[in-house]
């Protein structure tokens, strides 16, 4: 078990500094336009002091707190997606010359990212990423440049949001894994400090930089509970057992219907979401000729022309997209990738503008086939009975 120290506001100011200083550009939450969002912070003032949010399906809004927590939010619109897998970047470059054309492929990205504030849950979703860029037959050049060079200083939850179900998952709260520091916040009886410890020997040097002391037992024992009070928080639960199997007994059940009767097509569940990836190519070129680019481009299984093919769409109603999504998360993507697609984070249903719940709709096909099982002729006794 690692040594926890203690750190007050000022050490955590200290931190980004020195992060700073050996070249990280430091990444953390921070507020704009009315949302909890990840951007570039130089110190404290920049994260959401005394901020937190309220989320349910479709609904989000920031509230203001009792107290002056900088880390006392769910999670933001943002993953972390967005900086390992840029949403746009291009592959390569080609310019005419006497001969034809030159290809120029693009640099690797060598910029080094301190991300400040990743959740369990987030660092569970950067590890099924790993899984799709760098652990497999082909490796994400840009994805494994960014990634190796990449330091996580993750926190603690302090509190789980209407939406979080990262329990059901085995995804958190408690940060176990795939970070360099983790922070636990604690205010308690006027006192505004942090519980701070090393996942990598990374984070053991930056630890000795810092001004630290050795946490007392009364500390740590706080720090534990609040992680294990968090674990109670939950705003959602979902069954895993068998939800591969019961996904794929039940490809035409009903309720695929219902959904698609609510559900809009506006992809928006899958760019929140940390693990999806789904992208598309698209070619460019200037007005001469003479230039030409290959850019790579956030895309999405929701968009009609996502599965075109010579002869049209594999999927062209909105029922069989959402199924597709779902099922691809939660089921195929087992088999695909040895383990789940989803982390509980609760992002697909917070941003969902008419707020699909994907635990929901898990829990609806679950709780009908257990029926259909217990009494597979109940729908003749009630046809006799009507």
């Amino acid at each position: 078990m690692n040594e926890s120290s203690v750190i007050d506001k000022n050490g955590l100011d200290l931190l980004i500094k020195i992060l700073a200083g050996k070249g990280y550009l430091v990444v953390g939450p921070t507020i704009r336009d009315e949302a909890i969002v990840y951007d570039t912070v130089s110190s404290i003032a920049d994260l959401p002091m005394g901020w937190t949010d309220e989320q349910e399906g479709g609904i989000y809004r920031l509230k203001k707190r009792s107290d002056n927590a900088l880390f006392g939010f769910t999670l933001g619109p943002h993953s972390w997606k967005q900086f390992l897998h840029p949403s746009e970047k291009r592959l390569w470059q080609a310019n005419r010359n006497d001969s034809g054309f030159e290809i120029i492929p693009e640099k690797a990205d060598e910029k080094k990212y301190a991300f400040l504030g990743a959740r369990s849950c987030e660092l569970h979703a950067v590890a099924i990423q790993d899984k799709v860029f760098i652990e497999g037959s082909h490796t994400d050049q840009h994805y494994q440049s960014l990634r190796q060079n990449a330091l996580f200083i993750a926190v603690n939850c302090g509190q789980a949001g209407n939406t979080c179900f990262c329990v059901s998952m085995q995804t958190g709260p408690k940060v176990e894994a795939g970070h360099d520091l983790v922070l636990t916040e604690i205010l308690q009886d006027g006192d505004h400090y942090f519980l701070i410890e090393a996942g990598s020997e990374a984070g053991k040097n930056i630890l000795k930089e810092l001004k630290i002391k050795p946490a007392t037992n009364d500390e740590t024992e706080r720090a534990e509970a609040i992680v294990a009070n968090t674990a109670k928080q939950m705003g959602r639960t979902m069954e895993t057992k068998n939800i591969k199997q019961l996904l794929y007994d039940n490809l035409e059940h009903s309720s695929w219907d219902d959904i698609a009767g609510r559900c809009l097509s506006c992809a928006n569940c899958t760019m929140v979401c940390p693990t999806c990836f789904c992208s598309t190519v698209e070619d460019v070129t200037d007005v001469t000729g003479d230039h030409a680019e290959r850019w790579q481009k956030w895309d999405s299984c929701f968009t009609m022309d996502f599965s075109s093919i010579h002869g049209g769409a594999v999927r062209n109603t909105t029922k069989s997209r959402y199924r597709q999504w779902m099922t691809h998360k939660l089921a195929s993507w087992q088999d695909q990738f040895d383990s789940s697609g989803c982390v509980g984070c609760g992002r697909c249903i917070t941003w969902c503008p008419v707020g699909i719940d994907l635990t929901r709709e898990v829990s609806v096909i679950r709780e009908s086939n257990t029926r259909q099982k217990e009494n597979p002729s109940g729908s003749e006794a009630q046809n006799e009975d009507s």
